[in-house]
């Protein structure tokens, strides 16, 4: 039986095929539908760690209670992951264990641009790369025989679109694993510099043997068509190769780590031209320069940045484009937005008046940098915002600890920022940090976290609060407040920058999109009373706009002049603003903004 699935989706499948029992990861796009998928499953024990580090620790000890386990993650959160993983490469396994990195070339969801590969090779573990969602269901298999027969944890890398394209998956019956008994092992398991000196031995032995079964798995393929041009290649770029050039010959590899070197070389000799298709780095090209294996194109075609496509292959090779329909109209740009009501909108907006050096973090709050608002001075990864608010103050001082703030998620908090907390107490930080509380995991798509109450089943757990961590941390000012009351939030901020000593303000108010969250019926214009000033406009909310005078009686602008008002094209003072009542949901901030009282209740608009 075959069924269409996304490749995450094929992922959680293989999962359930190959006899997992455990599964733990910390969501980050493009991998987080794995773990939702497998906890469908109920042979499979999943749940949302707190990070990457503990998710695969968690999966490291379920190997060693002899469980085939798993973790996913993304790839930035693979660096928080290297720790244990470096390590776990020594110790081996006792069931098998499969982490799975999902790559993001073009950062569709990311701040950077991640090889994994890297990582792989850097670690000495063998890395798998699936092409399509049957594959990934697949080569999850795949890598637990490899795990258990080279005693290693594997890495199954995937990226955007293999995780986010559907393709057939061939079901088959789960093939159900006994708990493999567990044998005390010192010499194995404890990675104290004794005993990993002579571990560090038997993974060079692993790496040899990895490296021989690469020259004969069927994971790796040879496909013989036109021998004018051969490509070697992997992952999604193997579909774009064969889209673009159908005839050709290509070597594609799904084993990325150990490469073959005598097949690459054998291919080599019998195509013509040697060219190598690959994102992000140039991993594979320099595998067989480095073993004298000519290659004539790869990197310089291709470049080192973003996806590639069949169309950037076809350029890249000076084929000619196909040719697709123009439209004369212009498709107006959509940058993201907070969602209307989004609770950290009334945050930002205040932050922005007070003109503060925000140090930011990742999630929804990231949105903060963008215009209208302006209002996010920096954003490097999970948790760094406490530790820079940290730095920053202590090398300008004072005065600009009482013009900054650190900003960070509830979910992110618990990720990685409870040692910064710890930091600023333990060293006399008077750093001024905001939670942005809004009771979910909001940017991945509402998962649970540690500060909920539940768990990735929806079960009810401890619900960790905030401000019990943060005094117990050593902050003693923690206090908290509601941004949808903005003069209250400004208050509280002025008083805690004021402070002489570290303080936390816990911003709690839940995402507007949750189930149990019902917006409030949407707000009305008074013509009579606006100004045209566009004050209401400084907090970014998607439902105002602004039209002219005569525009619909129902207060819904044109589409030429509502582009026309996001791009300031409208004569200020001859244009009235205009709620969009599909999407207004009766926040109220627009009511702080103005001045004039011309924002109004449906009930106020209805008695006129």
């Amino acid at each position: 039986m075959k069924k269409l699935m996304l490749g995450n989706q094929a992922v959680a499948r293989g999962l359930y095929e190959a006899g997992c029992r455990f599964v733990s990861s910390y969501p980050g796009t493009p991998s987080t539908e794995i773990t939702e998928q497998a906890a469908l499953y109920d042979e499979i024990y999943a749940e949302w760690a707190p990070n990457e580090k503990v998710a695969a620790e968690s999966a490291v000890g379920a190997s060693l209670a002899g469980a085939r386990s798993f973790c996913a993650m993304k790839h930035v959160g693979f660096n928080v992951a290297a720790d244990p993983l470096f390590t776990a490469s020594y110790i081996g396994v006792n069931a098998g264990m499969v982490v799975c990195v999902a790559d993001d070339p073009g950062m569709h969801s990311s701040q950077n641009e991640q090889d994994s590969r890297h990582y792989a090779i850097a670690a000495k573990l063998p890395m798998l790369e699936p092409s399509d969602s049957g594959e990934c269901a697949a080569f999850v298999g795949e890598a637990y025989k490899i795990s258990e027969a080279y005693d290693t944890p594997v890495v199954l890398r995937t990226c955007t679109r293999v995780a986010h394209s559907q393709s057939l998956v061939e079901l088959h019956e789960r093939d159900e694993k006994a708990l493999k008994p567990y044998e005390r092992n010192p010499q194995k398991y404890v990675a104290a510099p004794a005993n990993a000196v002579k571990r560090h031995i038997e993974v060079e032995k692993r790496m040899l043997a990895l490296s021989e079964l690469a020259e004969t798995t069927g994971l790796n393929r040879e496909e013989m068509g036109d021998t004018a041009i051969g490509f070697v290649t992997s992952g999604t770029c193997y579909l774009y190769v064969k889209e673009a050039f159908p005839n050709a010959s290509v070597f594609k590899l799904g084993l990325v780590n150990p490469l073959p070197v005598k097949r690459l070389r054998d291919f080599a000799d019998k195509v013509d031209r040697l060219i190598v298709v690959e994102e992000l780095d140039g991993i594979i090209e320099r595998h067989l320069r480095m073993n004298g294996i000519r290659v004539d194109g790869g990197k310089d075609l291709f470049g080192l940045l973003g996806e590639l496509s069949q169309n950037k292959i076809r350029a890249a090779m000076g084929e000619a484009l196909p040719k697709f329909a123009a439209y004369d109209e212009a498709v107006p740009g959509r940058p993201p937005v907070m969602c209307p009501g989004c609770p950290h909108r009334g945050l930002f907006t205040v932050l922005s008046k007070l003109k503060l050096t925000v140090l930011g973090d990742i999630g929804c709050y990231t949105l903060g940098s963008g215009a209208p608002l302006n209002a996010v001075d920096s954003v490097l990864c999970m948790g760094a915002s406490i530790g820079m608010a940290h730095g920053y103050t202590k090398m300008l001082g004072e005065e600009a600890a009482h013009k900054s703030v650190a900003v960070i998620g509830d979910s992110t908090f618990m990720h990685s920022g409870i040692t910064g907390v710890v930091n600023l107490a333990y060293n006399k930080s008077i750093a001024t940090v905001l939670v942005l509380d809004n009771s979910i995991t909001g940017m991945t798509g509402h998962q649970q976290n540690p500060t909920t109450g539940l768990t990735l089943q929806n079960e009810p757990t401890y619900p960790i609060r905030i401000e019990d961590v943060c005094r117990a941390a050593g902050i003693e000012r923690v206090r908290v407040v509601d941004p949808q009351d903005m003069a209250a939030t400004e208050a509280a901020i002025k008083e805690e920058l004021s402070a002489d000593a570290p303080s936390v303000i816990i911003v709690r108010r839940p995402c507007q999109l949750l189930k149990y969250v019902k917006a409030k019926p949407p707000l009305a214009i008074d013509k009579d009373k606006c100004k045209g000033c566009r004050s209401c406009m400084k907090i970014g909310c998607p439902a105002i706009r602004f039209t002219d005078e005569g525009g619909d009686p129902e207060g819904m602008p044109s589409r030429e002049a509502t582009a026309a008002s996001h791009s300031g094209g409208l004569r200020r003072g001859a244009s009235k603003a205009s709620i969009d009542p599909t999407i207004c949901v009766g926040c109220g901030l627009c009511e702080q903004m103005c001045k004039f009282g011309a924002f109004i209740k449906p009930e106020e608009k209805e008695a006129r």
